[in-house]
């Protein structure tokens, strides 16, 4: 397994690669996740639109959200999306591709955790044992 750390301004520049070169699946739960479709060129933007373009090549993506607007843009696009009806906060950040790979950290998907806040993150390139976190993605996704 390799790791990699990933601060600020960095997180899309290092995930989006990843999502360009997945080919079976992609489970996200993130907390804040925003569209800027008034700005193409941000780079939320660039990161949300490799998640369009992964649904459109038959990547098959469940994204756990906390935004209405943004559910109702990714089951437009093919994700399979949900919100969930919990007293509790979804506060996690995750995302699991192809049940190889696992992006975890304190990064939302806004302009503003890409760009000006003090994040950090870490990548995880071909985990072994994945089952932690599909388990903890699954039961969420099951609620």
């Amino acid at each position: 397994m390799n790791l990699f750390v990933v601060s600020g301004s960095q997180f899309p520049k290092s995930v989006v690669p990843y999502i360009e070169k997945a080919k079976n699946t992609i489970d996200i739960v993130v907390f804040d996740w925003r569209w800027y479709p008034q700005d193409p060129g941000a780079s939320c933007q660039l990161f949300n639109q490799s998640i369009v373009r992964a649904a459109t090549r038959g990547v098959s993506i469940r994204a756990i959200v906390n935004n209405d607007q943004v559910l109702n843009i990714l089951k437009s696009v093919g994700v399979s999306s949900k919100k969930l009806l919990t007293s509790r906060l979804v506060h996690s950040k995750l995302m699991i591709i192809d049940n190889s790979i696992v992006i975890t950290g304190s990064h939302n998907y806004t302009q503003a955790a890409f760009s000006m806040n003090l994040e950090l993150s870490v990548i995880l390139d071909d985990v072994v044992d994945v089952s932690p976190f599909l388990s903890f993605f699954n039961n969420l996704w099951l609620q």
